[in-house]
């Protein structure tokens, strides 16, 4: 695999994609940006601890940031549409969830671990990619946010001066999800 940045240039348009939504109808990054200024996706786990910390900044996502569409998508290897359904009821999801059953967005946006944010001019160009913040809690003298300055300075026109951070989290696809089962006595 090629390296990410030698891919993904910022300032360029990231791919688009159409992946049924939890909702139902297909969801496509084009068609959240239409009459918004940028779009916010996420790379998600419904099973994530990391991902699940994040479960009440998503859902006031939109509310704080009226001009922006957010785009939650579920693409955790062996994770089941159904699973993440109950796991969205359960938590009282509320945000634009998408389901990627064969991680194709992940791969195509050289992503390998939940969370991982991007942040689209309204041409789906790529303004910011990587973490949220430094997964403290915003009471804690040690945090520091990532996204929410790049959104700051997109929204109020200015450069995006912290363009990309490392992301960390639950892997998407582990060696050991794909484990052969043991073998039985006799074969």
């Amino acid at each position: 695999m090629q390296n990410a940045n030698e891919q993904q240039k910022f300032g360029e348009p990231l791919s688009d994609f159409s992946l049924r939504s939890l909702s139902g109808p297909p969801v496509s990054v084009s068609s959240r940006l239409s009459g918004k200024k940028g779009a916010v996706v996420v790379i998600w786990s419904s099973t994530c601890s990391h991902c699940i910390r994040y479960d009440k900044y998503f859902n006031s996502f939109e509310q704080r940031f009226p001009d922006l569409s957010l785009i939650i998508v579920s693409a955790r290897h062996g994770e089941s549409e159904e699973a993440v359904r109950k796991a969205a009821d359960q938590r009282k999801l509320g945000f634009c969830i998408v389901h990627d059953p064969t991680g194709s967005v992940a791969r195509e946006w050289f992503t390998q671990q939940t969370p991982r944010a991007f942040l689209l001019g309204p041409n789906r160009e790529l303004l910011y990619r990587g973490a949220i913040d430094n997964y403290k809690y915003p009471e804690d003298p040690e945090y520091v946010a990532y996204l929410e300055p790049a959104i700051a300075q997109f929204l109020s026109g200015s450069p995006v001066t912290r363009q990309e951070t490392a992301s960390y989290g639950c892997a998407i696809q582990s060696v050991y999800y794909n484990l052969p089962k043991a073998f039985t006595k006799g074969q």
